[in-house]
């Protein structure tokens, strides 16, 4: 896997991981799913860079020009509901790419740490031949991520594979580098080396879904 950590560069990308964080400015809700929006904004035009490309040319009103312009056959997933402000600023880049829903969600054993991913629906176009784009954005564990991959194989296998994600942990890159293939790209805005006992990332941001549209019941 192709890890693409973009917090460890100078840029405005780190103010708004800073601001997710910061226990005040994420009780705005609307500016929190702003700034994931932005974040996804930014890892997208990164992300770009490294789709294919071709010619092609566009006439203007004084002539022509040839611009080199990136694949389109792209298939943006993001996993329901916390996922939703980071598929926006994804598809604010890639108008043009089809999409794909999944809900996938934690549910914990009672009085245990222990948990398991139930994915309840899954809507998806064909991935044959196409780059998928998978948006998650806490990569704690990594089980979401490796169930909801497992999950849309019926749809097809596509050709590449890019995941986007605001904050991981260490051992949730670990985990999901032993299941997916190896020219897996991974884009993230920060990476924090721990997970509690619970499998929440440390320090983290707290529960991303709550943040971004209220307490789940």
């Amino acid at each position: 896997m192709v890890i693409h950590n973009l917090g460890l560069e100078n840029s405005i990308l780190n103010q708004f991981v800073l601001e997710l964080r910061d226990l005040t400015i994420q009780k705005d809700s609307m500016r929190f799913r702003k700034n994931i929006e932005r974040i996804g904004e930014v890892l997208s035009y990164e992300l770009s860079k490294t789709l294919n490309h071709e010619i092609k040319k566009v006439q203007t009103p004084l002539g022509a020009k040839e611009i080199s312009v990136p694949d389109k056959q792209l298939v943006l997933c993001s996993i329901l509901r916390a996922g939703l402000p980071l598929h926006q600023g994804l598809l604010n880049y890639f108008d043009s790419a089809e999409n794909a829903f999944i809900s996938a969600f934690r549910e914990h054993k009672e009085g245990k740490d222990e948990f398991e991913i139930i994915i309840k629906y899954l809507a998806s176009p064909s991935l044959i031949d196409k780059t998928l784009i998978l948006a998650d954005p806490m990569l704690a564990t990594g089980k979401t991520l490796v169930d909801t991959f497992k999950a849309m194989k019926k749809h097809g296998t596509p050709k590449q594979i890019h995941i986007v994600s605001v904050i991981g942990s260490q051992p949730g890159l670990e985990y999901i580098k032993e299941v997916f293939p190896d020219n897996t790209h991974l884009w993230i805005a920060a990476v924090d080396e721990k997970l509690n006992s619970k499998g929440y990332i440390i320090p983290g941001l707290g529960d991303a879904g709550d943040l971004a549209f209220g307490v789940r019941l």
